[in-house]
């Protein structure tokens, strides 16, 4: 999740963060209360809003005054035009709501201390795509102000895990990552490897620096994020077609939406995933320890937001690794009974979850003026020296997340993309010319554990 808490509302802005809490992390919450062990990375970027002034208070404005109108006016709509199920299933889903509200209350307020108590992984500071960073000085400072923003939320107790922006790796980034304390980090191997290769069953140890390299499967996960996948099924809840304000009764086959029919339906895919597992480790995790490792990684907002069942089919898939005998574990346990085998990374590609397993989302001709404006900025805060006050590294990172040029790339919300990048770059600008004083009120909460002096430190 960008930080877009106070930047901007509809359609593009803080929105997307209380749509997330409604469907995404609070019933996620849920089902981690209950004891599912699953592998839960908080990144900064994202618990830096959740810790924001007054976040609870404005969330429950959110759902009772513009959410409780609008589902009203669309619900008024469609009856209007003679279209009663649809109106029904505005009314009901207006409950998703009034429950997140509710269930937030409950936890008086605090979701960011709840999720907390599940995050093992943490991540870089504003989720920059570490690679393509022009310096290894501002990228310690995104992996060390992550971490330690970690500690200050969280506690003690972190285990080394880390997530890497967009899964972007290349070699000379283990060593700094290891320096910082991490200790496994999570690759996309597909292109190197092959889909459904058994390489992917079996965490990896570099060769050079050490750090454990778990590969993610991406015929796994291909079960769900993919044009095909489970949550393109007829009966599931259409993400695309939208009311006037931004809801969607419609199903995918085009009719009112059904919400028994598709819960039913997401736990038979949570059935058959399990299944395919199973069997994929049956056939091809013979010989490697433990049997093979499958990881499984989704963006959470997949589940619940973008895949209205996706959390129900989630849970499904907690309770039929139980029926069907498919041992689930969390990361960090299963990395402490398996050991890995060793791997000369020197000479591997820079690799991504994006588009062609690459950089290219974020560094291709669509984007090029984003890398470029990227590094430019970097090099001018480190050219700036001691006068690179805090507002200036922060405003930095700011511009650095990987979110605006995936947005571009996909031609997702450009304009608000173009838009934030601008804001930041005048910002860093701002702050380059007022020096070590300079004001950072118009940051917010953003990147609040970043250090200026980590990027004076001698090379």
């Amino acid at each position: 999740m960008p930080y877009v808490e106070g930047f901007g509302t509809w359609p593009f802005g803080e929105e997307w963060l209380w749509e997330a809490m409604v469907g995404s992390y609070l019933p996620l919450l849920e089902l981690l209360d209950a004891g599912a062990p699953l592998t839960l990375s908080l990144t900064p970027v994202l618990c830096d809003q959740l810790e924001a002034y007054g976040i609870a208070e404005r969330f429950v404005r959110f759902v009772d005054e513009v959410r409780g109108e609008t589902h009203r006016d669309d619900a008024a709509g469609m009856r209007a035009g003679g279209h009663e199920q649809l109106a029904i299933e505005l009314e009901r889903s207006y409950g998703d709501y009034t429950g997140a509200r509710d269930a937030l209350s409950g936890r008086g307020g605090d979701l960011l201390g709840a999720l907390g108590r599940h995050a093992q992984w943490t991540s870089a500071a504003t989720h920059a795509v570490l690679p393509l960073l022009a310096g290894e000085a501002v990228v310690d400072e995104q992996i060390a102000s992550g971490i330690r923003s970690h500690a200050r939320r969280f506690g003690p107790g972190w285990g080394g895990g880390f997530w890497l922006p967009e899964c972007a790796h290349e070699s000379w980034l283990e060593r700094p990552l290891l320096e910082a304390g991490v200790r496994a980090v999570c690759i996309e191997s597909t292109e190197r490897f092959g889909l459904g290769a058994a390489e992917h069953l079996q965490p990896l140890r570099s060769r050079s620096s050490g750090l454990t390299l778990v590969p993610v499967d991406r015929q796994t996960m291909s079960l769900v994020w993919s044009r095909d996948g489970y949550p393109a099924a007829g009966p599931y809840r259409d993400y695309h077609h939208h009311t006037v304000h931004h809801h969607n009764p419609w199903s995918n086959d085009g009719g009112a939406y059904d919400h028994r029919l598709a819960a039913a339906l997401a736990h038979e895919h949570a059935r058959d995933f399990v299944a395919r597992t199973a069997a994929r480790l049956r056939e091809q995790g013979t010989g490697l320890p433990g049997g093979g490792l499958v990881v499984c990684a989704l963006d959470t907002e997949l589940l619940g937001h973008w895949w209205y069942e996706g959390v129900t089919w989630l849970a499904g898939v907690v309770e039929e690794c139980v029926r069907q005998g498919l041992g689930l574990v969390r990361l960090d346990d299963a990395l402490a009974d398996l050991e890995p085998r060793e791997v000369d990374t020197d000479d591997w590609p820079a690799s991504s979850w994006g588009q062609g397993g690459d950089l290219s989302t974020w560094s291709g001709p669509a984007v090029a003026d984003i890398a470029f404006q990227q590094r430019a900025a970097e090099l001018g805060v480190l050219a700036a020296g001691a006068q690179a006050g805090p507002a200036a590294v922060r405003a930095l990172m700011a511009l650095q997340a990987s979110d605006w040029a995936f947005m571009v790339s996909r031609d997702m919300a450009v304009p608000y993309a173009r838009e934030r990048l601008a804001g930041h770059s005048a910002a860093l600008d701002r702050a380059l010319a007022d020096g070590p004083r300079a004001d950072a009120k118009g940051l917010r909460n953003l990147a609040v554990d970043a250090h200026a002096a980590g990027l004076l430190a001698p090379v």
